[in-house]
């Protein structure tokens, strides 16, 4: 197992959190290759792997809401990582919320809630509504 970050070897993909280094808010998951986490550190500009695209993601490389790196930690099996970030623009999620997490589920009811406002409006970021 790596001693200097995370484990490529076991697993290609790993999944990736991004949290607000100023107000600790979890910000997304997604996920990095070797790649991804060898421009992120070169750069201290997050990369991402975009599975749905199969090629790296430049976060911000289309709405402009870059995240730069702050801190980065793996974790004790050195198959997650923690990246702290500076969240330009105010917004991660691309549904235009400044964290993916903009819903919250009532356990007794099991339905869901947006219980966050919209930082931008994805129609004039993207040009679509996601």
């Amino acid at each position: 197992m790596s001693t200097d970050g995370p484990d490529f070897e076991n697993a290609e993909l790993v999944p990736v959190i991004a949290q607000d280094d100023e107000t600790g808010a979890v910000l997304m998951l997604a996920y990095m290759n070797a790649e991804a986490y060898a421009e992120t550190l070169a750069t201290r500009r997050v990369c991402y792997y975009s599975r749905s695209r199969a090629r790296l993601w430049r976060k911000g490389e289309e709405s402009g809401h870059v995240q730069h790196l702050k801190h980065i930690y793996y974790d004790c099996d050195a198959d997650t990582v923690l990246v702290k970030v500076d969240q330009v623009g105010g917004a991660a999620c691309h549904e235009g919320y400044a964290s993916c997490f903009f819903r919250e589920i009532d356990p007794a009811t099991g339905k869901a809630t947006v219980i966050a406002e919209r930082v931008f409006d994805p129609a004039e970021v993207y040009g679509r509504t996601k």
